[in-house]
């Protein structure tokens, strides 16, 4: 299959590294064309995942119409914010047939809405939309580590037979038609894998971080469920699975966030020490704000806002948690 990944990121780069590997044509396209003659010139990506030269098979392009010609699956791993001008630049350059997936998570600023939501709006006639989730790092999937994911889409028969086409030894693929759970589970679980960091920072023990992540799956569930989703999905890889691993693994950004802030580090010398983005920094807002609106109870998240806000200090949260009413486990 030709494949072409937009944004080459560490998370893109990896995917295009992947695939490429499994005997599929994939084209590498960044909007910095100075970063794609860098790697063109060094066959890797040594500003965002260093180590892993790039397999013959794997092109690179500045054009970005030279990078869709003949694709038969588009996969963009640009951060959320680059999503809407990403697909607004490649809009004049594909048909309807063209796949488009997605492997970014998050809530849109300031729209609050998915990334599958946001390629339905700017492409609107576009017959398969496609969320790629679930517990994955980057490095690992460089490295042909074996990982498990989520792809999501509408039509079940067809999102049934892309999995088997781009299933791998290295990364096995799991069908499913819930697009709004897959999506919230990926953006959410940013938001817990923050607190958790902040939870360990602050040397709270191992009995407060399986409480933290147990009431966080509980808390994206109930946004989730209020947004349509189907529950049994939030136990999945793109729910359960996604939230221990970015919760607990040393690679995750956002759990990098959480121990910087425990640190007392302000939120703009944190994401300048981590070259990278985080998106559970933008996430906390617009879930706060979806919890609000819709009067969902997401305690976690509203904390965390209150600390970005300068509302709490970071040794205060736990306090603002541990304080709250008590409340039934199943509310």
């Amino acid at each position: 299959m030709k494949i072409t990944v937009l944004g080459a990121g560490a998370w893109g780069t990896a995917l295009a590294i992947h695939f490429a590997k499994q005997q599929h044509q994939v084209c590498l396209w960044a909007r910095d064309s100075s970063h794609v003659v860098q790697m063109q010139h060094e066959r890797c990506n040594e500003r965002y995942l260093k180590g892993f030269l790039f397999p013959e098979s794997l092109s690179l392009a500045t054009d970005l119409q030279a990078a869709v010609d003949a694709s038969e699956l588009v996969l963009i791993a640009t951060p959320v914010a680059g999503l809407r001008p990403t697909l607004t630049a490649l809009a004049e350059y594909i048909d309807d047939n063209l796949p488009i997936m997605t492997a970014c998570k998050g809530f849109e600023v300031s729209t609050g809405m998915l990334p599958h939501q946001v390629v339905a709006e700017v492409l609107p006639q576009q017959q398969h939309i496609v969320l790629l989730s679930g517990p994955s790092f980057a490095q690992e999937l460089a490295e042909q580590l074996p990982c498990a994911v989520t792809l999501a889409a509408a039509n079940s028969d067809w999102i049934e037979q892309l999995c088997r086409d781009l299933n791998s030894p290295v990364l096995r693929l799991y069908a499913s038609t819930d697009l709004i759970g897959v999506a919230v589970g990926g953006a959410l679980k940013n938001v817990m894998a923050i607190a958790t960091g902040l939870c360990d920072g602050l040397h709270y023990g191992m009995n407060a971080r399986a409480a933290l992540m147990t009431r966080g799956l509980a808390e994206i569930a109930r946004l989730a469920n209020h947004l349509g989703a189907q529950e049994h999905t939030l136990m999945g890889l793109s729910g359960l699975g996604d939230l221990i691993l970015t919760c607990t693994g040393g690679l995750s950004r956002n759990r990098q966030v959480g121990l910087k802030l425990a640190e007392n580090k302000n939120l703009d010398t944190i994401l300048a020490e981590l070259g990278h983005v985080a998106e559970g920094v933008y996430t906390v807002s617009e879930a706060h704000r979806l919890a609000e609106q819709y009067q969902v109870s997401m305690p976690i998240t509203a904390t965390l806002y209150a600390l970005f806000q300068g509302q709490l200090n970071s040794t205060q949260v736990a306090q603002s948690l541990m304080m709250r009413s008590p409340t039934p486990e199943n509310s």
